[in-house]
């Protein structure tokens, strides 16, 4: 068990150091959705009526905390690749070590930068008129570390099966911005078409939107575009987050192509 924990803690402290280290990485994870976030919420300020006394770029924010993360934590596993080409991995996997020691140190160091980066926006609120109490921000801190978590594992088992950084990201622009658009962030449920309103509940970014939204809103908000309830929004995240895991934990175990 000692050497399961200690071979996840130095896979974990590695893709920390490594991502800091590439400047460009950080800039590209925080740079684009602050982007979109201020381009959106200033397009969308004299044609969105007001949502409970919300401006535009209140409304967006807690879409554009999920892409912080949505682009932090999938494009962190990347690192995957990297060291496929360098021959680290494989070092890794002849190593007596349960491959889930590796998994989880590779998904929970994606995580944690994920979860380091939204939390710091999350601090922003204040400044933009938006008010919570404690209970709203532990709530939305779990909310992050969550998804955080379910979108590394779903970046690693994409990753795990590519042997080019440009097969990754031809995958990963299949998935990325529709999940987006596809989570509450740009537009509510409520109205939509039947089968858009299907693809929606079946994202489980929709379910975080719905927590950061309960937490930084108020309830008649949420009331009012449907959200759904803050416990069926935690067991799906935690379903999610349970099953990437363990998807991750088969595809590690065989043999490297």
């Amino acid at each position: 068990m000692s050497r399961t924990f200690l071979a996840a803690e130095t896979l974990w402290k590695r893709e920390i150091v490594r991502f800091y280290r590439q400047k460009s990485r950080v800039i590209g994870a925080i740079v684009p959705p602050l982007l979109f976030w201020f381009l959106i919420g200033s397009g969308f300020s004299r044609t969105l009526y007001p949502v409970h006394d919300l401006s535009s770029l209140q409304y967006f924010f807690p879409g554009m905390i999920l892409m912080i993360v949505l682009f932090t934590s999938i494009f962190s596993t990347i690192s995957i690749i990297e060291d496929r080409k360098e021959g680290f991995l494989q070092s890794v996997l002849v190593a007596p070590v349960p491959r889930i020691s590796i998994v989880l140190g590779k998904v929970l160091g994606g995580a944690s930068l994920a979860f380091l980066q939204g939390s710091l926006f999350i601090l922003l609120a204040p400044f933009l008129g938006i008010h919570w109490s404690w209970l709203s921000f532990a709530t939305s801190l779990l909310t992050l570390f969550l998804i955080s978590f379910g979108l590394t594992g779903l970046g690693f088992c994409v990753a795990w099966q590519m042997d080019s950084t440009q097969g990754f990201h031809s995958i990963i622009n299949l998935l990325l911005m529709p999940l987006w658009f596809l989570s509450g962030s740009l537009f509510p449920m409520e109205g939509t078409p039947s089968w858009l309103r299907g693809m929606m509940l079946l994202n489980p970014l929709t379910y975080s939107v719905s927590l950061l939204k309960y937490g930084f809103y108020s309830t008649g908000l949420a009331q009012t575009q449907n959200f759904p309830q803050p416990l069926i929004c935690f067991f799906v995240l935690l379903t999610f987050d349970l099953a990437v895991l363990i998807l991750s934990t088969i595809l590690c175990s065989r043999p490297l192509k």
